[in-house]
């Protein structure tokens, strides 16, 4: 058998952990958080997702409205959250059917349209034959409910199948048991801006952006840093330059690079807004003002000075941690000192 390539990442890090694989080490609470991050994703179907979790839940660990909550008899789906070295087994649920039926009865919430085992090695071939075969669910959970539910179901005596309960039991519903696969799952997640925390893989690469790529008229999202741009320019020159078009060389190729790293910032916001945690690019820009704002409030000669000495020393910073630095080029960081300017934080007069 070849052995892996000695490269330093794999040094560092070892060889990848398929995501299938890796959710399988994630802990219980981990895998309640993974499974409500995947339903934040599919949310256009559900009003809300609330995570119940620990004691007290009722046989709930996470709740999708489809309607209000607040109203009697709303709709809602079910996720039970098992994780296990194993797949799951009826053994191993029994009480988990019970309790729906059981505090259903009871009226602490309606009946759900659908209840799902979500579990990282999914259910066993004995699970999901009775899933698939309501009748024959009712029938096995009928004789296991003494050995394994009525002791199991409430912290307050036993919950014994008879009376009106039993008659409920007969009348429910159990068709609503489903499972969903975890590869399925995994594959769903990828649209939240979790995923790459929880699995890595890297970003996606970007597009290069050219200058006749960026638009020929200003934007209304540049009004500010041109503004201060042309400012700087009249401060060096005395030149009031009030139309873009009436620029002269050295302000005209500057102007020109200026707008060209704002757009590039710009994508670099925007392209990877979905695919990381939120404020991992405010972060970024953080990274870039902590590393500017001493030259910025140092006095120069004149407002142009003073842009080129703040974007001569942002491109001397070296992003450590945050993310977007395998992703970034030198014009982002100059990019990130207009953004900031356009957000007032830095002035150049």
């Amino acid at each position: 058998m070849s052995q892996p390539l000695a490269t330093s990442h794999n040094v560092n890090h070892g060889r990848p952990v398929l995501p299938i694989k890796r959710v399988e080490i994630f802990s219980a609470d981990e895998w309640e958080i993974f499974i409500e991050e995947w339903l934040d994703v599919k949310k256009s179907g559900y009003r809300e997702v609330e995570r119940m979790g620990g004691a007290g839940d009722l046989g709930r660990d996470i709740a999708a409205y489809v309607t209000d909550s607040k109203f009697p008899n709303y709709t809602w789906d079910c996720y039970q959250c098992k994780h296990y070295d194993k797949a799951l087994s009826p053994s191993m649920v029994w009480k988990e059917f019970a309790k729906i039926i059981y505090y259903s009865f009871k009226k602490d919430y309606p009946v759900p349209s659908k209840y799902y085992f979500v579990a990282p090695k999914g259910c066993g071939t004995a699970l999901s034959s009775l899933i698939k075969n309501a009748d024959k669910l009712k029938g096995e959970l009928r004789i296991n409910w003494a050995a394994y539910c009525e002791d199991h179901i409430t912290a307050k005596g036993k919950v014994t199948l008879d009376g009106d309960l039993l008659t409920y039991f007969e009348a429910f519903d159990f068709s609503i048991f489903e499972k969903i696969p975890t590869k399925n799952i995994i594959e769903e997640h990828k649209a939240h801006a979790n995923h790459l925390t929880w699995f890595g893989g890297g970003l996606p690469p970007r597009t290069e952006l050219t200058s006749d790529m960026v638009p020929t008229v200003i934007q209304s999202n540049e009004s500010v840093y041109v503004s201060q741009l042309l400012g700087a320019y009249k401060s060096e020159s005395t030149i009031d330059y009030a139309e873009i078009s009436s620029l002269v060389d050295p302000y005209t190729n500057h102007f020109k690079r200026a707008r060209l790293s704002f757009h590039f910032a710009e994508q670099l916001r925007n392209l990877y807004r979905d695919n990381l945690p939120a404020g991992t690019f405010e972060k970024f820009q953080e990274e870039i003002f902590d590393g500017v704002i001493n030259t910025c409030e140092t006095a120069h000669k004149n407002g142009f000075e003073k842009v080129k000495a703040v974007e001569t020393q942002a491109n001397n910073i070296a992003i450590s941690s945050n993310p977007l630095k395998d992703v970034s080029v030198q014009k982002d960081k100059i990019g990130v000192c207009h953004q900031l300017c356009n957000d007032q934080r830095l002035k150049w007069v």
